[in-house]
């Protein structure tokens, strides 16, 4: 049983801050790296923190079991949290995602949809994103979007 898993079971569907991180990872012909997940919905690479886990560590993590790259250098873009960031799943379980985003253009390896995770995984033109992006995942890039404007420029 990992950590999430554990504390529910201590807290019920209570309200907790859960950290996160996510990765606008883009390709050298300046593509965004997005993931489908099972649900049909379309998104960035990310998921929780482990604990003990840096969160570099986590985000290389998570592109790699979910898209079967591989992630050099991170820059860090920002860190989104707050009453906009509160989510209410389905099974009554509440929380406020505290998201570490970072962008990476050193990106290496053949994409490979790990199967569970994430079902179809591609590089798309930041002006072209595909039908069923995630509303959160839409809120995340315009709340970042000046951060990631400047990224793609260095």
């Amino acid at each position: 049983m990992g950590y999430i898993e554990n504390l529910r079971q201590k807290i019920g569907h209570d309200p907790v801050n859960l950290v996160g991180v996510t990765v606008a990872a883009f390709n050298d012909t300046g593509n965004i790296l997005l993931q489908k997940r099972p649900d049909g919905v379309w998104g960035l690479p990310g998921g929780l923190i482990e604990l003990g886990e840096s969160t570099e560590s986590a985000a290389r993590r998570e592109v790699k079991e979910e898209n079967g790259i591989e992630i050099g250098t991170l820059e860090l873009v920002t860190v989104l949290s707050g009453e906009d960031y509160y989510v209410k799943l389905p099974n009554g379980d509440e929380f406020f995602a505290i998201t570490v985003v970072y962008y990476s253009k050193d990106v290496s390896g053949e994409l490979t949809a790990d199967g569970v995770e994430t079902i179809e995984t591609d590089f798309f033109p930041p002006n072209e994103l595909p039908e069923g992006i995630s509303p959160r995942i839409k809120k995340m890039l315009r709340d970042s979007a000046d951060q990631l404007s400047d990224f793609g420029k260095k």
